[in-house]
């Protein structure tokens, strides 16, 4: 049995300001009632290029969680992922864990090592080289896990430091909310999730999967961790279509779209959805979170209901 998730990567509703949450809501609801497991959105200041850049509106993220946990009942939620630049992670933490006891339970922590350099060009922050935020995101990762499982927590980093700090409400899971940790890279980014991750998110047809998660094993391996600790997650895009006509065209268009792949995508028929879906299992993913950009309420509904058909 495969469980399923929906990122929401857009605000773009033709609506006034004042109505963009409404259509959030109704969204996530949706989702909620057709099968979804949880409910994501993007760690962004400015929408991406490829969403139609910053001029298209874009909701921080927590607010944005924040109220989604007072309109639904069951469905987890998360950043898909938190930037770990755009946040003290001392602070990223305590937000986290608001959502969790807002929620009663619900929140996922997701963190990655950030990469839109113009937002944080735009908004004033730091944007150090790669090798940099990879080493704050690890910083950050000790920091969540100490403040979710210790009554009083300390650190003394490199760029982060904490002292005798209480995180009180504690979250109302149980040693915290899970962490995931977004990233493929097969040297650094695998090995942190394997050193302090309970789930793991990147993109990528089949053989990609196949190869990184051979990798992430032999980094649970060496830190002495038995990898079924570690859920394995998958991000696309789904547009579900009517005809093998449609396929070709969707495709095409997406194709088309600078910095998108389309093997890392799944457009079809149900059927064909379905099959993709099996061989990303078989290629060891273990949950499925799709954003569908250009769908509505109603292809929300209907792509939940197929797929809990499908895959329970």
């Amino acid at each position: 049995m495969a469980r399923f998730g929906l990122q929401i990567p857009n605000f773009s509703f033709g609506v006034d300001n004042a109505a963009l949450f409404g259509k959030v809501a109704e969204l996530a609801t949706a989702a909620e009632e057709a099968g979804f497991d949880s409910v994501w959105v993007m760690d962004h200041l400015y929408q991406l290029p490829a969403l139609g850049g910053a001029e298209q509106p874009m909701m921080e993220a927590y607010t944005t969680l924040g109220a989604l946990a007072a309109v639904t009942q069951r469905v987890r939620l998360g950043a898909l992922v938190t930037g770990v630049t755009y946040r003290n992670p001392a602070f990223l933490a305590k937000a986290v864990t608001t959502l969790d006891v807002i929620s009663q339970g619900r929140a996922i922590c997701g963190l990655g090592a950030a990469w839109h350099d113009l937002e944080h060009e735009a908004f004033g922050y730091e944007f150090p080289p790669a090798g940099e935020r990879l080493s704050r995101l690890e910083e950050a990762l000790q920091i969540c896990r100490a403040m979710f499982t210790q009554e009083v927590a300390s650190f003394d980093g490199t760029y982060y430091t904490i002292k005798d700090l209480r995180n009180v409400p504690r979250p109302v899971t149980e040693g915290g909310p899970p962490i995931m940790i977004g990233g493929g890279g097969e040297k650094r980014t695998l090995k942190l999730v394997a050193q302090y991750g309970d789930m793991c998110n990147f993109f990528g047809d089949p053989d990609t999967f196949r190869r990184k998660v051979s990798i992430l094993h032999q980094h649970c391996e060496d830190a002495g961790r038995d990898p079924d600790e570690v859920m394995v997650t998958r991000l696309s895009t789904l547009i579900p279509t009517e005809s093998p006509e449609q396929t070709e065209q969707m495709t095409k268009m997406a194709g088309a779209v600078p910095g998108r792949d389309v093997r890392a995508m799944n457009i079809g028929q149900e059927k064909e959805i379905i099959v993709q879906l099996e061989e990303l299992t078989d290629a060891g993913v273990d949950y499925f979170i799709f954003n569908m950009p250009l769908s509505d309420v109603g292809a929300v509904r209907r792509a939940g209901e197929m797929l809990t058909a499908q895959l329970g």
